[in-house]
């Protein structure tokens, strides 16, 4: 894949709960911790399955890609998933996203929970190909995404955008009409790959305009019995689409004349794309747990599977472990597909996270000004 593939994946703004009613404020005089003063963060479960099985579809896509010419079913496989399950996790971003407000401390959160992962990441990736595919003068760009550092750079300018979206009139129709005019520009150019980050707005501005009983809707029984049949026929027209479509289309990174196509089909596809993405995100949600699972703790290091997955699946390329031919029959697509799953869920537990959270999460104190660093520690 060319350079441009929670923490949607990444860092999402945490909502805090508000204490319990029996919880009593300290009487007067008393010098209460600054601890028990503040409300306690609880996690979500549901959010936290949603990220965990998102990112197991999207260990499988990457799986699967190499299989598509020999195998119609994992093309067809490849092309339901994609069609949601990026948008899935742009969605619960953008939902996360909504308390962002500029402050010092959101913005040091932003520098620290996706900057500096997307340098360190960027420049990681460029010597791992350097060195696993043969490319010693591949050069270093913070300019030029590869591979699934893409996602931080367009996470961090939705994020900054976050303000404007809350004073527009109609943020959806806008940034629909963003996307579908990059679709049509192929001048914009590989720069911060802002063909990703322009024609996937509409997802990060749809989960800035969900609310609690939005997700509460798509979870009732009626919903996930339907989801059964649509599920069924989105599998059904992307196995007769699969032979007859560019899958290039889902990856949102080139414009339509880029693709060999009109201009105008660009912003037909935009709005036909997002229309199918949103109906298969809140089927996917529909049979996401509501309650906590054996799983749901890996939730929190889906950022950590997301980048440390894409040296193996780069790795699988650059090595050739698809070469044997059992690979590409019916019984090494589905080891394929279990290994992968294996591998994710291992990359996503509370043993790589502390090895990796000097990446992924540095505290950095020493890089902010004294106040925003006072605000940080105080919450």
């Amino acid at each position: 894949m060319a350079r441009s593939a929670n923490r949607a994946v990444a860092a999402p703004e945490r909502q805090a709960q508000p204490p319990p009613p029996h919880t009593k404020p300290p009487t007067s005089g008393t010098a209460a911790p600054a601890e028990a003063a503040k409300p306690v963060r609880q996690r979500d479960a549901f959010f936290d399955n949603a990220k965990y099985l998102a990112i197991v579809l999207v260990a499988m896509g990457h799986a699967w890609e190499p299989l598509r010419d020999d195998s119609r079913a994992a093309a067809a496989l490849y092309i339901a998933v994609y069609t949601f399950h990026m948008p899935a996790f742009i969605v619960i971003s953008g939902y996360f996203s909504r308390s962002f407000d500029a402050s010092p401390d959101r913005i040091r959160r932003l520098v620290t929970g996706i900057a500096v992962p997307y340098v360190l990441f960027e420049v990681a990736y460029t010597f791992f190909k350097r060195w696993a595919g043969d490319d010693p003068t591949y050069p270093v760009s913070l300019l030029d995404p590869w591979y699934l550092t893409w996602f931080l750079v367009a996470l961090f300018v939705w994020r900054l955008t976050t303000p404007l979206w809350k004073v527009v009139r109609w943020p959806l129709p806008l940034s629909l009409a963003i996307a579908a005019l990059a679709s049509i520009s192929p001048d914009i150019g590989d720069d911060l790959d802002l063909q990703r980050v322009l024609q996937f707005l509409p997802f990060f501005v749809l989960g800035l305009l969900l609310k609690p009983e939005h997700f509460q809707l798509v979870r009732r029984r009626e919903v996930r019995l339907l989801s059964v049949p649509v599920f069924a026929g989105a599998l059904a027209i992307a196995y007769w689409a699969a032979p007859r479509m560019n899958a290039a289309w889902f990856y949102r990174r080139d414009s339509a004349q880029e693709l060999a196509a009109p201009g105008w089909t660009g912003a037909v596809m935009t709005l036909a794309l997002f229309g199918c993405s949103v109906i298969l995100v809140a089927c996917f949600l529909a049979w996401v747990p509501r309650r906590k699972m054996w799983f749901t703790v890996l939730g929190a290091g889906t950022l950590y599977g997301y980048l440390l997955h894409g040296f193996l699946a780069q790795g699988s390329r650059f090595w050739d472990w698809y070469g044997p031919d059992w690979i590409h029959q019916p019984l090494g697509e589905i080891t394929v597909t279990l290994v992968a799953a294996a591998v994710i869920t291992a990359l996503c537990t509370p043993p790589v996270q502390r090895i990796f959270r000097f990446a992924m999460e540095p505290k950095m104190e020493w890089a902010f000004k004294q106040d925003a660093a006072d605000i940080a520690r105080a919450r």
